[in-house]
């Protein structure tokens, strides 16, 4: 068409010359039509003189050289310039049609230039248009290369500014149109400087933050220029390949690739070029070039690591351009057939490529399924994953020798894959390639790998970091350990032992210190502690290696999860003793490790974990490294030996007076020492276990020497300095609490005792220090409260090591109380004046507080010492201005370390601690007294109580408290308050709900902290649901019996996001209801009485247990598996169980439960309440909307009454069962999940075989109508089958079993077959009790009954209905389960809920409920277990699963025969360069083939039919999809169905009424218009033959193709039919005519071929 258009002009026109010059006329906008005429025209006045070669023709081809060289200078390039700055002015939102119109100018333009270059007769226009284009160009380069680059970019620059250049598009067009037409050898240094600056643009400059300017210049090059550069010249693709990758010899180290976004661009410009690269053999090739000339990729490492970082690659277009890049040298490598290699660094390991012919079918197996499995990850769909990962096995079969020996092919290729697995979004594929990769030395065999060690240390170990990866499997019992983290320590035990040992060594800190280098999670650095604490004993770590474990466990501490943090530092400390070189580390490095354990969660003395660090030390005592001189000598020595210098060095003090003010030392430095101490000492009795034990005592009191010798002075030596003192008063505390830690045996220690006794030796002379200190105004400053808290922690401590041993010289020790007690007050008293506070006087009256505080607190312990006399004190205590502050003194008195110590600090926490301490000393008094307190204001005061304020008086002041106290000083104040409210509860009601409302505000305010929330909510629950309490407000019924249970509804709520507060309310309530204390038996009833007033709070706990979250669920199951190690892991030994396991709120209520006694009155009346309130809860949840599916919370909420109510049972009598046996039969008609059911079923076995006088209404449950037996009749059903245990009792079977007998056979016959399942199962259960019993009464029916047996047992074939006989029979419910002997707590919280598959959550092992012992158990309470084998079974239902068949874990060992693969289209052309490209047909620049297959959609309406037509199209490859609004793509419907397929597609947008024209118009282009509908004159499908540039026009959904439309169609085609329905749908009807043009198109192909 264009030639003929070409040709009528010019037979119009006797001069060329003067057409060119009319066609160079044109307006603003230049009009598109009028430019590419011109094109026409040049291209055929080109055609004409290469015809052409005449001498004639010379003179008149002179005037046509001067004619277009003033086309291509006065013309075009102007007008390609005015593009330019046309578009400057463009916003950003400029649609469509002007661009495309545009772009068509600048096609158009750039194509007549290339026709004036070769009519021009010489090469000058062309080099003058390279080299203002390539000026352009140069403008778009990064700034960033040698000085004479730059330079040449700044005059580019300059000359642009000046004159107005070409912009990017028309500057590259330009390049692509005249680049060709330069010569090979004349132009070489123009052409290799076009390539390099191409390149440069293409590869941009990472650092450049203007990355949206930069990735669209570098598509845009990389999509037309480097493609044309190579196509055209052999030097052009030289240059470019040099600059693009280095020779390999260049680079004597592998050099790293960049960033994701250096990579990206690498992949797109080898994409671009890989035609020429990488050419098919036979076809295309490098213009003038030999074939030798032409660099062979394949034999560059430097590009197969480009590739191998493509296919990882976070990026979807630069994985994909990665495997077209393999592909591509894999065909071109088969196709050849010579031998490739590309090189290897090290002899030892394998080339990245190579090939040889004579392996060619191995080769390409091998390559074949690696990329089928990188193809597959791109699903990301585990589905469709899992049955390709058995190809990786064949991928090692291939790339390893037969003799396991060495690699063949590198196995970096086998790490990409692994590394696409751990990035996957998907976490399930995520962990199956993990667990396949640990699974490889173990199963493999594999030899050493160069790399392997690197990506472990690199990708797998992030990987690792993720903590939902670490969760149990199914069918994995809870508490055991999680199947990655046993894998993970198989593996890296296994992979070690193949490690040489320095490589060993090397590897190992590695891995330690990447654990170090981010926050891990608690889950994931546990198991990886646990595997490294499982590698074989071995020599391998130094000092470097130590500092590494001890940077790790301060990232343990950052986790919230206590026996989590523990157990992590057990394992690390383990990997120290395995692993250490010890020749290698001294004892103080040993020491100062050790001081990053926290021995209240690890180090515990007693545990193993200590006897085994003991056993160490013992070992390898001579062996350690040498000790700097930092602690006063150097050298090797003993442990003995290295403690006694520890201890003296410790002992020195630095040069300060005594007496002088300094700031307290560190706790740290006393830790380390007590710890070297304690396990010189342990270590030295180890020694001499089997000799005499004088050896030991003796060591330790030479370590103890120096130590106790300041001890023994203290009283005595007023000029010992105070750093010394302190420092020994800390190592004092320190020795006590780590000696005598949670863990240690007190019995026959020989250590502790010698401990205690040297101590009780020396306390005389500490007490007199301490009570000297304390009481002659020696602390004067704010630091020196600090030092106070130490001495009157010590004070306490030594008393209570006196009371453990006997009270020696009890006498003194009371004496130096009572002088501190005496001298506290009065300071107390003799400070109380209005004169100016001084600081030394108001830090005085501080301590004294403090001290009377503490004095308190040891008298309330030791109720035997009311020898000291109290009275002054309690007399005192009573005088107290409650909340009093303590007044700051005077700035200017205030010296420099009030100063400091105020500025960090603040008065205002002094202050605090003085009211803290106040509340202190009358919580004391008030303990004493608070039987004989009056009750309200006007009540008179016993003579003997004068001594105590009134209480209204100090509840207020206990508000007043509550309000400006900070947080973590508050609870003295509830304390208090727990004496003072069932006191005035009845008188002071709003004043008591006022301290409710005020003390859980502040509850509430500490929910986020984990130190001091805990003992504060104790104290809370301790006082608001005080047995007092809750009896009162019960009986009153005012509003505080409102508020609290407003209160209690308040804390369930909370602990739905904070774990365990609802544990701590309902074990208090309960202790109280059914064990109550002292205090409480000071109540006038019994303390249970006011337990049904708050039945609530035992409905709530019974059926309490939020749905954890995975995360949560997952900490749950971790901490399960560490409980379950017990001793084996210190931490379980060493930490407080808190019982704050959701399950242990359920089980407290239940053992409460368990301890009623259904003969006591108020228990009777409690029970029977609680299981009414019960069935009207279950009966509420039943009728409500919520989706009722397995697991879902309103099942498991009816599960756990259901268990409830099973507990209560035994606890029932006739009398109120008949008032709930009707509610109980009518939950069986409810429909209900399957656990449930058997619930219901096992609680009517039970009281029918207790009572069987309900069999009677038991028959009636069958009377029903179908419509409410059809989906409950199984249940009773189900219990008929147990009619054995229902008739034990009956003295008389006879009737029972005709009536069971005549209403199971009508069930028999029914025609739901679940139904005649159980009917025949309870039927044959019967009969066979009938035959044994010898009924003669039953022999008419003997044949109906044994025919029917006997044929349902014989059934023919393997069809559903034999099978589920069997599987019903099998059934754990039919076959093992005994009604009444696995009645047992086993059994209804575990067993039966884990057998009917419930979500493991709800399993409650037995071992909880042992474990809980806040309610102790009646030792007659004997039904734990079940006594039969029903907890060996594992979980199946006939129902659902077929016990036995084959599962995804069998299949998965094996390699599948055929697997799922999405087709990924490579071969015809470069993969999707990007989706925003210049191209001007849109589906050019789409990986994939394109057909000339238009599909004309404008009369569909429906979006469904649209986005499967979208999805249709693409995947077949049509070249458009017309639409009629483009709006569509934006409905949700369409793209459901079109999954992405608009964005590969190109869509054109044309309205039904713009249809004609638009028919018409593809008709001039060529193409044959196709209607998709029955015509009278339609042809058959199965017959027509499809031109290759066919439009086909689909109908719309109702009305088909309108009339005047067909009348505008070349033909239409349908499908032939052989049904009785008229039509297809319109969607379906396309893609049935899309497929047979592509299928006769790849014949056609397939023909030429």
């Amino acid at each position: 068409m264009e030639g003929v258009l070409a040709e009528a002009l010019l037979s119009q026109s006797q001069d060329p010359r003067a057409l060119l010059r009319a066609l160079c006329v044109w307006d603003t906008p230049t009009p598109a039509e009028r430019v590419e005429t011109l094109r026409f025209l040049l291209q055929r006045l080109e055609e004409e003189q290469e015809d052409s070669g005449g001498a004639s023709a010379r003179p008149a081809s002179l005037l046509m050289q001067e004619a277009v060289r003033e086309v291509a200078e006065e013309h075009l390039v102007p007008l390609l310039r005015g593009l330019r700055a046309g578009r400057a002015g463009t916003p950003d939102g400029e649609s469509s049609a002007p661009r495309d119109r545009r772009r068509r100018v600048v096609r158009a333009a750039c194509g007549a230039l290339r026709a004036c270059t070769s009519l021009s007769g010489g090469p000058h226009l062309a080099v003058g248009l390279v080299y203002e284009a390539l000026g352009d160009l140069l403008a778009l380069r990064p700034t960033s290369g040698p000085e004479e680059e730059e330079k040449e970019e700044e005059e580019a620059r300059a000359v642009l500014g000046e004159r107005g250049g070409l912009g990017a598009e028309e500057a590259v067009e330009v390049l692509v149109a005249v680049g060709p037409c330069l010569r090979p050898i004349e132009d070489r240094a123009l052409l290799e400087r076009v390539a390099r600056t191409a390149l440069a643009v293409a590869l941009g400059d990472e650092d450049d933050e203007d990355s949206g300017a930069q990735e669209g210049a570098a598509a845009l090059v990389a999509g037309r220029l480097l493609p044309a550069l190579g196509r055209s010249s052999a030097v052009a693709l030289r240059a470019l390949w040099e600059g693009l990758l280095p020779r390999e010899e260049e680079e004597p180290e592998p050099r790293g690739l960049g960033p994701a976004p250096r990579v990206a661009r690498l992949l797109l410009v080898l994409s671009a070029l890989a035609d020429r690269l990488l050419p098919t053999p036979g076809v295309g090739g490098v213009r003038g070039a030999p074939e030798e000339v032409v660099p062979d990729p394949r034999r560059s490492p430097s590009f197969w690591r480009v590739v191998q970082a493509g296919l990882v690659h976070p990026d979807g277009l630069s994985r994909k351009r990665a495997r077209y890049l393999l592909q591509r040298a894999l065909e071109t490598s088969a196709g050849l057939g010579a031998e490739c290699c590309s090189g290897a660094r090290d002899a030892n390991e394998p080339s990245l490529f190579w090939w040889l012919d004579k392996k060619k079918e191995e080769l390409l197996k091998f390559w074949e399924n690696y990329i089928l499995i990188m193809e597959t990850l791109e699903g990301n769909q585990i589905h469709v994953i899992k049955p390709v990962l058995p190809k990786l096995n064949s991928l090692f079969d291939y790339a390893i020798s037969e003799e396991k020996v060495c690699w063949l092919l590198h196995p970096s290729w086998h790490m990409c894959i692994y590394k696409r697995m751990f990035e996957s979004e998907n976490k399930s594929l995520t962990k199956e390639g993990i667990i396949h990769f640990l699974e490889l030395c173990e199963t493999k065999g594999l030899p050493g790998a160069p790399g392997f060690s690197e990506f472990i240390i690199g990708p797998l170990m992030e990987a690792l970091s993720e903590s939902s990866l670490y969760g149990r499997s199914p069918g994995h019992k809870i508490g055991s350990c999680s199947p990655l983290g046993m894998k993970l320590q198989t593996f890296l035990a296994t992979y070690l032992s193949l490690l040489s040992e320095d490589v060993k060594s090397s590897f190992l800190l590695k891995f330690i210190k990447k654990m170090t280098s981010r926050h891990w999670c608690a889950v994931p650095i546990l198991f990886l502690s646990r595997a490294l604490a499982h590698i074989p004993r071995c020599k391998v770590l130094g000092i470097e290696g130590l500092l590494a474990l001890r940077d790790i466990l301060q990232c343990t501490m950052i986790t919230h999860q206590i026996l989590l943090r523990g157990a992590a530092q057990c394992y690390l400390l383990q990997t120290a003793m395995n692993l250490i070189d010890v020749e290698k580390v001294s004892f103080s490095d040993v020491s100062n490790f050790l001081m990053s354990l926290r021995q209240e969660e690890s180090l515990g003395r007693g545990t193993i974990l200590w006897t085994e660090l003991c056993d160490w030390l013992r070992v390898n005592e001579n062996y350690f490294g040498e000790i700097s001189s930092c602690i006063g000598f150097s050298g090797r020595c003993s442990l003995n030996i290295y403690v006694q210098n520890l201890v003296q060095d410790y002992i020195k003090s630095p040069s300060l007076e005594a007496g002088g003010n300094c700031f307290m030392p560190d706790w740290h430095e006393a830790k380390l020492v007590a710890v070297m101490i304690l396990l010189a000492a342990d270590v030295e009795e180890m020694k001499n276990k089997y000799s005499e034990k004088k050896k030991t005592q003796n060591e330790l009191k030479a370590f103890l020497h120096p130590f106790m010798d300041v001890l023994m002075k203290l009283g005595t030596n007023a000029y010992i300095p105070l750093l010394k003192t302190d420092k020994c008063l800390q190592l004092l505390l320190k020795l006590l609490q780590t000696c005598s830690s949670k863990g240690s045996l007190t019995q026959d220690d020989g250590v502790l005792i010698l401990l205690q006794n040297s101590v009780v030796s020396a306390t005389e002379s500490i007490f007199e220090f301490i009570v000297r200190r304390l009481t002659s105004s020696e602390l004067s400053t704010v630091s020196d409260l600090e030092r106070c808290h130490l001495y009157l922690t010590t004070l306490s401590a030594l008393v209570n090591l006196h009371g453990k041993t006997g009270w020696k010289n009890n006498n003194s020790i009371w004496r130096f109380i009572s002088v501190l007690k005496n001298a506290s007050i009065l300071h107390l008293q003799d400070m109380s004046s209005e004169k100016e506070p001084k600081l030394n006087e108001q830090i005085q009256k501080v301590v004294s507080m403090e001290c009377l505080a503490v004095i308190c607190g040891m008298l309330a312990q030791k109720s035997d010492l009311d020898f000291l006399d109290v009275g002054s004190l309690e007399k005192y205590i009573s005088s107290f201005h409650l909340n009093q502050i303590v007044r700051k003194p005077l700035t200017e008195e205030q010296n420099s370390l009030f100063e400091e110590s105020s500025s960090s600090q603040g008065w205002g926490r002094v202050v605090a601690q003085y009211i803290h301490d106040q509340w202190l000393c009358l919580s004391f008094l008030l303990n004493k007294y608070y039987i004989l307190m009056p009750t309200t204001k006007d009540e008179m005061l016993e003579p003997i109580l004068q001594v105590v304020p009134k209480p209204v008086v100090i509840l207020q002041s206990a508000l007043e408290a509550l309000n400006i106290l900070p947080s973590d000083q508050v609870l003295p104040v509830f304390h208090c308050m727990k004496i003072l409210v069932p006191k005035l509860l009845c008188s002071s009601e709003s004043l008591c709900i006022e301290s409710f409302d005020t003390a859980w505000k502040i509850i509430y305010s500490l929910s986020n902290t984990q130190l001091i929330f805990w003992s504060n909510l104790k104290a809370f629950v301790q006082f608001v649901f005080d047995i007092r309490v809750l009896t009162v407000a019960a009986r009153i019924k005012g509003q505080s019996y409102s508020k609290i249970k407003e209160i209690i509804y308040k804390i369930i709520e909370m602990s739905t996001t904070k774990t365990g507060v609802f544990n701590v309310l309902i074990s208090y309530c309960c202790q109280s209801w059914i064990v109550p204390t002292s205090n409480d038996l000071t109540l006038s009833q019994d303390p249970f009485s006011s337990a049904r007033d708050y039945i609530e709070l035992i409905i709530e706990g019974c059926i309490f247990g939020t749905v954890f979250r995975r995360d949560q669920r997952l900490i749950q199951d971790v901490q399960a598996f560490i409980e379950n190690l017990g001793c084996e892991c210190a931490a379980n030994i060493v930490t407080e169980n808190t019982n704050r396991d959701d399950h242990y709120v359920r089980v407290c209520a239940i053992k409460f439960l368990c301890l009623l006694d259904g003969s006591n009155i108020s228990h009777k009346m409690f029970i029977e309440d609680l299981a009414i309130k019960l069935l009207d809860k279950d009966e509420l949840v039943s009728k409500s909307r919520t989706r009722y599916y397995i697991n879902s919370l309103q099942h498991r909420v009816k599960n756990r009454m259901w268990q409830t109510l099973l507990v209560l049972f035994p606890k029932f009598d006739q009398n109120f069962l008949d008032q709930i046996i009707d509610r109980i039969f009518e939950a069986g008609f409810v429909n209900n999940q399957a656990s449930i059911k058997y619930f219901i079923e096992w609680i009517i076995i039970l009281i029918l075989h207790k009572f069987p006088q309900f069999l009677p209404k038991f028959w009636n449950c069958f009377c029903y109508g179908e419509e409410k037996l059809k989906m409950s009749i199984c249940t009773f059903l189900s219990v008929l089958s147990h009619l054995d245990i229902i008739i034990q009792n009956i003295s008389e079977m006879k009737p029972v079993l005709k009536q069971a007998l005549t209403i199971i056979l009508q069930w028999c016959f029914n025609h739901n077959f679940s139904v005649r399942l159980y009917a025949l199962l309870a039927l044959k259960k019967i009969w066979a009790m009938c035959k044994t019993l010898h009924i003669e009464e039953f022999d008419a029916l003997t044949a109906v009954i044994e025919s029917s047996l006997h044929q349902v047992e014989n059934m023919h074939g393997a069809g559903n209905a034999k099978k589920n006989w069997q599987r019903i029979q099998e059934h754990f419910f039919f076959a093992t389960f005994h009604p009444l002997k696995d009645y047992s707590l086993e059994t209804i919280f575990y067993t039966l809920p884990r057998l009917s598959e419930l979500v493991e959550d709800e399993w409650i092992s037995i071992g909880k409920f042992i474990k809980f012992t806040d309610i102790p158990i009646d030792s007659a309470y004997q039904w734990y277990l079940s006594e039969t084998e029903l907890g060996e079974l594992k979980p199946g239902d006939w129902s659902q699963q077929d016990i036995g068949s084959n599962s995804v874990e069998g299949d998965s060992q094996l390699e599948w025969i055929d697997v799922q693969k999405k087709v990924i289209p490579w071969k015809n052309n470069v993969p999707d360069l990007e989706l925003d490209l210049v191209f001007q047909d849109r589906a050019a620049k789409l990986g994939k083939s394109i057909s000339r297959l238009i599909v004309v959609a404008s009369l569909i309406d429906k979006p469904t039919n649209l986005g499967g037509l979208c999805r249709t199209c693409e995947i077949f490859g049509a070249s458009a999809l017309v639409v009629g609004s483009l709006h569509c793509i934006n409905d949700k419907q369409f793209q459901y169905l079109s999954v992405s397929a608009e964005q590969w597609l190109p869509l054109v947008e044309v309205k039904p009424l713009q249809l004609v024209d638009y028919l018409q118009k593809k008709k001039t282009e060529g193409y044959t218009t196709i209607g998709v509908e029955q015509t009278a004159r339609s042809s058959d499908l199965t017959e027509y033959c499809f031109p290759e540039k066919s439009l086909l026009l689909l109908g719309n959904e109702r009305e088909g193709i309108p009339a005047n439309l067909i009348q505008h169609l070349d033909v239409c085609v349908e499908i032939p039919q052989h049904g009785i329905i008229r039509s297809l749908n319109v969607h379906v009807s396309g893609a049935l005519l899309i497929w047979e043009y592509t299928r006769q198109q790849m014949i056609k192909q397939r023909d030429i071929k």
